[in-house]
This record gives structure tokens, C-alpha cells and sequence, in this order.
């Protein structure tokens, strides 16, 4: 009795040892360094609105941290997935197995982030996405530790839903030919159906198309009042400009209406091209004082005003910095936790709080294009039509499609 006694005895004492040892190992900064992984794209059609201005917002939330956290610095590392899944989960992976990154963010187009969402959930790693916008990131497709810190299809279906309440009633898709374009179209289409609008019908066309006068013809010719572009970045810049070298709107029958359309894509385009188009915006540069200010830091070391993919880099990675410190460890799911509670409240949202699904709930913003003679600076190019709450941008969580919501 006395050697099971004082056996078991040095088993407790063990067990105590070892449970010290594993809470010292899990507090503060893995590796002694805090990694941040970008990866993004830096030469393709998105690149203007995320690639090298995404690593400079970046840097500045780093640096407006003091560049370190839990006494331990802070470094980022970057990538070009060149919006291909394949290369995106490869470095994805190769940087969580063998790089000790600690979180990845990014993932400027659908499938690279659902992508890079999955690899987060084998290695349960934080990968925070600021610049895709498909809604499956917080349905079918959820991941423990993927946070979509951009906004989504769900809620880019305001300019529609607003449109059709203002008499919108038909409308014609051209549409990427891949996730986002394909999310979108449909989500778009639920909207004004339930509003009393009608589609008429629509036209894919591939990433990065060439020429959009073929379907631009079809669009013409279904006689929809409002021609919807599901594509992004260079795609909707070509064809925006396509739709005006074809005349589409100087009848006054038709109109354009840009499900996705960043601020530098107006800049390519210039305001008598991009004038009066509408769309859904995350972040707007002259919006208040406080967005207003960073904007001006950022312009001065890009040389542009930045996009809602720029402000989404800089928040989130101030987001994951201060969930960190809050945690008073980097370890994944002690700050996964801190980010679904702690707010957000910065030049991106205001007020903003990330749900069990993984979803950033924020206020949007319904934006049209000024006139020439409405703007009184270079980069002055958008009117904030109204600002629509982030309860009413996206669908209630128990509506969502995310296994990993309890269900009442």
C-alpha cells in the first residue's frame, strides 16, 4: 500500500510537471517571432487593387504596432499566387509545414482563397481572407480557422437589391467564368427575384477575356434594362470600356451596374467612361476623418489612394496582431477565440464583430460614380449613397449553410 501510495504520488507530480511545461510552451510567440504570410496577386489582372499595394498596407499595420507583439518581433513574408488554386494551396502549404508562418491573409480571387481556406483547416492555422468575396468562405465551405474578413457576393447583392426597389425590373449577367463570377450571378439573381425583377438571362466568359463584344452583342440584344458585370478587376475595366465603345447606354435604355468595382479600376478608366455606375463598397478613402488620414499615409508611399483590398489587409493584420496580444499567445485556437471576441473598430469597420461562421459583419456602403464635374481632386471619384448596416448586409448566421454553427 505504501509503494502504490507514494507511485501514485510521483505520477501527480509528473503530471503537474507536464501540464506546467505544456501551458509555458503554448504562452507567447511560437519560434520567437510572429510570421505573417501574404499571398495575393502581384502581376495579373487584380493586382492593382491588392498585389504590392497588399504588402505595403501590411508593412503599415506591422509598423503601427510597434513591429512586435508578446515582446517578440513581427515579420511578413509575401507571395503571387498568380490566382491559381494549385499554387496557392502548394505555398500555402510549403509556408505552415516548413516556413513557421503563423497565419496566412489574402487570397485576391475565389478559388485561390477557398484554396488556401482548406490547407488553414488541415494544418488549423489562421488564414484570414481580405480580398475574395465568394460567399461559400462562410457556408459550405467554412473552415475552423478561416475568418472572411472581405465582404461577400451576399453583400455585393445590395446594388442590385436597392436598384430594384428604385424600378430595376430586368436585367442581363455577364459573368466570369469561375467561383466568384458564378456565386455572385447567383446571389445577384435570388436578390432581385425576390424584389419582383426578372433576369433575362446571361453570358460567361473565361478569366481575363480578351474581347467582351461578343458578349456584350447578347446583352444588347435581350433588351434588359440593367446589364450586371459579374467579373472583377481587368475584366470589368474591359468591359466597362467595351460597353461604352459600343454605344450600350447613350440610348438611355440600358445601364451598367458593377457588382464588383474597385477604386483604381475607376481610376484606369477615368470618370467620363466609369461616371454613374453603381456598386457595393467595403471601404471608401474620403468616407470620415479617420479613413481619410490613413489614406493619405498610404497614398504617400504608393503613390494611389487605397482599395477595400488594401483597407482589408491593414485591419485584418491589425485584427490577428491584437488578438494575439489579447491571448497573450499566438497559438491558433486560443486566437481564434480573441478574434470572435474582441470588436473591430478601424479605417475598414466600424463596429464590426466576426461570427462563429467566420464572417466579418460590418456596415457597406452603396456608392455611384461621380460626374467630372463633381469631382475636386484626383481620386475624389465615388458619392455615398447610403450606408447599409452590416445586420442587413449579410444574411443572418442561421441562415448560413456552415457545419460548424450549432443549429437551433
Amino acid at each position: 500500500m505504501n509503494f502504490l501510495r507514494a507511485s501514485s504520488t510521483a505520477i501527480s507530480a509528473l503530471a503537474a510537471v507536464a501540464f506546467v511545461h505544456t501551458a509555458s510552451a503554448q504562452a507567447g510567440a511560437s519560434d520567437d517571432v510572429v510570421r505573417i504570410g501574404l499571398l495575393t496577386d502581384m502581376a495579373s489582372l487584380y493586382s492593382d487593387f491588392s498585389g504590392k499595394g497588399s504588402v505595403e498596407a501590411v508593412r503599415m499595420a506591422i509598423e503601427d504596432f510597434g513591429g512586435q507583439v508578446l515582446g517578440k518581433p513581427i515579420e511578413l513574408v509575401s507571395a503571387d499566387h498568380q490566382n491559381k488554386p494549385d499554387i496557392a494551396a502548394t505555398k500555402a502549404r510549403e509556408w505552415l509545414d516548413a516556413g513557421k508562418v503563423d497565419a496566412i491573409l489574402g487570397g485576391v480571387s475565389s478559388g485561390t482563397a477557398l484554396a488556401i481556406s482548406e490547407v488553414g483547416r488541415q494544418k488549423s492555422r489562421i488564414v484570414m481572407i481580405t480580398a475574395a468575396y465568394t460567399s461559400r468562405l462562410t457556408n459550405e465551405a467554412c473552415a475552423p480557422y478561416t475568418i472572411h474578413y472581405q465582404v461577400d457576393t451576399n453583400a455585393l447583392t445590395n446594388t442590385p437589391r436597392a436598384l430594384v426597389r428604385q424600378g430595376a425590373d430586368s436585367w442581363f449577367f455577364l459573368t466570369a467564368d469561375y467561383v466568384f463570377g458564378q456565386t455572385m450571378q447567383a446571389d445577384a439573381t435570388a436578390a432581385i427575384q425576390a424584389g419582383g425583377g426578372k433576369v433575362l438571362g446571361s453570358v460567361k466568359h473565361p478569366l481575363n477575356s480578351p474581347d467582351f463584344s461578343s458578349y456584350l452583342l447578347q446583352a444588347q440584344a435581350s433588351n434588359a434594362r440593367f446589364i450586371g458585370l459579374a467579373n472583377a478587376g481587368g475584366d470589368t475595366i474591359a468591359s466597362i470600356k467595351a460597353a461604352r465603345d459600343f454605344g450600350l447606354m447613350r440610348s438611355g435604355k440600358q445601364n451598367l451596374v458593377a457588382m464588383a468595382l474597385f477604386l483604381s479600376d475607376i481610376h484606369a478608366l477615368g470618370l467620363p467612361v466609369a461616371q454613374g455606375i453603381y456598386t457595393t463598397a467595403s471601404f471608401y478613402w474620403d468616407r470620415d476623418d479617420k479613413s481619410r488620414a490613413w489614406s493619405e499615409r498610404f497614398f504617400k508611399r504608393t503613390g494611389k489612394m487605397p482599395s477595400e483590398v488594401h483597407a482589408a489587409d491593414y485591419s485584418g493584420a491589425m485584427a490577428y496582431l491584437k488578438a494575439i496580444a489579447a491571448a497573450g499567445t499566438d497559438d491558433p485556437k486560443a486566437v481564434r477565440a480573441k478574434l470572435r471576441e474582441l470588436p473591430i473598430d478601424d479605417i475598414f469597420a466600424s463596429g464590426g464583430r466576426i461570427r462563429d461562421d467566420g464572417r466579418l459583419v460590418k456596415d457597406v456602403y452603396l456608392v455611384q460614380v461621380k460626374t467630372p464635374a463633381e469631382s475636386k481632386r484626383s481620386w475624389d471619384y465615388l458619392n455615398v449613397r447610403a450606408t447599409i448596416p452590416g445586420s442587413e448586409a449579410f444574411p443572418p448566421i442561421e441562415k448560413g449553410q456552415c457545419a460548424l454553427v450549432k443549429k437551433s
